[in-house]
């Protein structure tokens, strides 16, 4: 958090962005709610921190990229890299912040050692987040995925 308090001031102060406040864009969850003890602390310091919350994951870029936003707090790097490419955005990354857990889900299955063989299971449909679910598969012995091996201690490595 502190990472982050630092890097608004100091984007508060950069150049094009000498404004009263500053609207960070969030989605709802742990990124919202960090930003509203991130706002108090900056508040004492007297910087004005303004979330603005989205419930989507391409919204807040394309808000940053129009300038309707001086900051945005919701992404792992390889989502924001996969997005400028996609788009051509000039959005660069000025600081790092949490990196929520991806989980598995289910209505059915109590355990991933419960599920049956041939199961379908759904995955996100961005490259980041979907290989971040095959590699969850991978780790429970449900799939195997090209390029890996294991270190002597047992620990997965990637090629």
């Amino acid at each position: 958090m502190r990472r982050l308090v630092v890097s608004l001031i100091a984007l508060a102060f950069a150049g094009a962005a000498h404004a009263e406040t500053i609207r960070v864009g969030v989605t709802a969850g742990p990124h919202a709610e960090i930003l509203d003890v991130v706002k108090k602390v900056a508040a004492e310091r007297g910087l004005d921190v303004k979330p603005v919350e989205f419930t989507d994951y391409v919204v807040p870029n394309q808000a940053l990229a129009q300038k309707e936003l001086e900051a945005n707090s919701f992404q792992h790097e390889p989502y924001l890299k996969a997005q400028v490419a996609k788009t051509g955005w000039t959005i660069v990354k000025v600081a790092s912040t949490i990196a929520s857990p991806q989980g598995v889900y289910s209505v059915k299955v109590k355990a991933l050692a419960d599920l049956k063989q041939g199961a379908t299971v759904a995955i996100a449909n961005d490259p980041s987040n979907g290989a971040r679910g095959l590699q969850i598969l991978a780790l429970h012995g449900l799939i195997k995925l090209k390029g890996r091996r294991r270190h002597r201690d047992g620990r997965r490595h990637h090629r």
